[in-house]
């Protein structure tokens, strides 16, 4: 896709694209290829053959940030499970945000309502163990100093040794990893001729399928099929005269609901990453103008370079702004996911 063939469109910088689009004319461009041994679905939707997979930059940038969390997070996993201590700030800076998804995110948030005697109810504060309300969390101890990582019996996750065992913990890695991947693909917007893959509704779309799979399979794991479905509609007194009418009604908006949630979830982090970079674009079009501003004389220089300096500076706190966002997105996500899960292991 040469530069040409955008240039009257606004948001070719936020668009998915066959090709990564350096500074020129177009001959620096890195076009990638076709994968013919691959199905493509997209080709077949638009009526020409099922193989041959054309590769996007998205789709690269989603490798990248699914290879940077595997070179970063796998070392990690050894040295806690190894149970060797993790030194310098930016281990330390890993390990403190798994720790603060699972003792402030996943563990309040499902809690804990299946009476194991090893821990309390995540809602039940007459423990007093400080604001994680867990009946095996010792407040006299840091969980940050203390996450000794180790495997858990079944080998399958790792879990901090001083509170291992806390039932909200088999989602740990699932979690875990939505946060891990979506902040990665945010951050891929902060790298000069890169994108955000999570700027794009089908990636955003995808993670929330993700979501709402793992919600009805938890809920139906914990109630049963039927049990999940009676679960949608919430306790309520009716009269046994209306209720027959009123219940399948209710069920049908609650489901409708469920659905809605999910789909608004994927378009939250569409649509805030995608807003980020458009604000980005339309500032560095300000300076582009400012800058021919400088040769129509005294006041075009004047003001061409007031108007270049203060849209400099805005893409400055604008890019400031967007790593924010980045984290805090990925938190957003993370956390109403969470919360969904919640709501259908704890339906009640």
């Amino acid at each position: 896709m040469a530069a040409e063939d955008h240039s009257d469109d606004p948001f070719h910088h936020v668009r998915d694209a066959n090709a990564f689009h350096l500074p020129g004319n177009g001959e620096y461009d890195i076009h990638l290829p076709k994968v013919d041994w691959l199905p493509s679905l997209q080709s077949w939707l638009d009526g020409g053959p099922v193989m041959g997979l054309q590769l996007t930059k998205f789709m690269v940038l989603q490798v990248v940030a699914a290879a940077l969390a595997l070179l970063i997070f796998a070392p990690l996993a050894a040295k806690l499970r190894n149970g060797d201590p993790v030194r310098g700030r930016f281990w330390n800076f890993w390990e403190t945000i798994l720790v603060f998804i699972r003792d402030e995110v996943v563990r309040p948030t499902i809690g804990d309502h299946d009476a194991h005697p090893h821990a309390g109810d995540a809602n039940d504060h007459s423990t007093n163990q400080g604001h994680h309300a867990e009946g095996h969390y010792n407040a006299d101890h840091d969980p940050l100093k203390e996450a000794n990582f180790d495997l858990d019996s079944a080998g399958t996750s790792i879990t901090p040794g001083p509170t291992a065992g806390h039932p909200a913990d088999k989602y740990l890695p699932l979690i875990w990893s939505w946060f891990i991947y979506i902040l990665f693909c945010n951050l891929m917007g902060a790298l000069p001729w890169m994108g955000t893959p999570s700027g794009n509704i089908n990636v955003t779309g995808f993670l929330a399928i993700t979501v709402f799979v793992t919600v009805v399979g938890v809920g139906i794991h914990a109630s049963g099929f039927i049990g999940y479905l009676k679960s949608l509609v919430p306790g309520m007194e009716l009269p046994s005269a209306i209720k027959p009418i009123l219940l399948p009604v209710i069920w049908l908006i609650e489901a409708m609901g469920l659905f809605i949630k999910h789909t608004v979830l994927a378009v939250r982090l569409f649509a805030n990453l995608m807003a980020g970079h458009v604000a980005l674009a339309l500032l560095l079009s300000f300076t582009g103008a400012g800058w021919a501003m400088l040769d129509d004389g005294t006041a075009g220089l004047f003001l061409g370079t007031g108007i270049t300096i203060g849209s400099v500076l805005g893409q400055v706190f604008v890019g400031l702004l967007e790593l924010f966002v980045a984290f805090m997105q990925a938190y957003v996500f993370t956390f109403l996911a969470t919360l969904f899960i919640a709501g259908a292991v704890h339906p009640h």
